[in-house]
């Protein structure tokens, strides 16, 4: 006789059936948990100053139990990073097939990056200062998703650059845009600066136009330069 896919327990004295499919939801769901606790202490200690016995106490498990869904700190900073990423492109990746033209794409980009990051601020600290510490395989798959990530920046700048016919480098102008969206942390305020959408709005505006009108006043800054570089050789 084959053996049985599920087994039971007794809750409340009644006996549930468990299942492979629900046993697994409820592993991940507390891992989701632990990793949530496991970002405010990161965030609050740093990766170095943090300790397991500090990440136990803060998801309210005994050491063994954390220990059992995680085997290390680093295997900890490793899944932040990676559900960060994984995620985030996800949802981008759904939202770019609603969306045509390439400036509203960016915006579409950039609101999406704030969405998730002002919702997980403790998560945007830790990515930022935690960046470099993870090596060997997880570091490499790490660091895959956040080049994969980067890349779909620099298609959707370089999409605009056809469409506006503009002049500027694709990978400043994205690196530039990191930036300024991976350091809000350090300064929004809720109640005192926009919420998400209009502060992607924001961004969006001051971003492309800047870009667009820098391109464009450079030409011209090269066009009156060489004309005045002429004039004198005629005098």
């Amino acid at each position: 006789m084959a053996a049985s896919s599920h087994t039971s327990v007794v809750v409340a004295g009644r006996r549930q059936e468990c299942t492979p499919a629900s046993a697994q939801a409820r592993f991940d769901q507390q891992q989701t948990k632990i990793l949530a606790h496991a970002a405010e202490v990161f965030c609050e200690k740093g990766y170095e100053g943090a300790s397991m016995r500090d990440l136990s106490r803060a998801s309210g498990m005994s050491l063994s139990g954390l220990y059992h869904y995680f085997e290390s700190k680093e295997k900890l900073l490793y899944l932040i990073q990676k559900h960060t990423f994984s995620t985030i492109m996800e949802n981008l990746l759904a939202r770019l097939e609603a969306v045509g033209g390439p400036e509203e794409r960016i915006c579409t980009f950039i609101l999406n990056h704030l969405e998730y990051f002002l919702a997980h601020k403790q998560a945007m600290k830790v990515l930022a200062h935690e960046d470099d510490v993870l090596r060997n395989a997880l570091g490499a798959e790490v660091a895959a998703l956040k080049r994969e990530y980067y890349r779909i920046l620099v298609g959707l700048l370089d999409d605009l650059k056809r469409f506006r016919k503009a002049d500027f480098s694709s990978r400043v102008a994205a690196l530039s845009l990191f930036g300024m969206m991976n350091w809000i942390y350090t300064w929004y305020q809720p109640g005192v600066d926009a919420e998400a959408a209009q502060l992607a709005r924001h961004m969006g505006d001051l971003f492309l136009h800047g870009i667009c009108a820098a391109a464009g006043t450079g030409k011209n800054l090269r066009r009156k330069t060489a004309r005045k570089a002429v004039a004198l050789k005629e005098k």
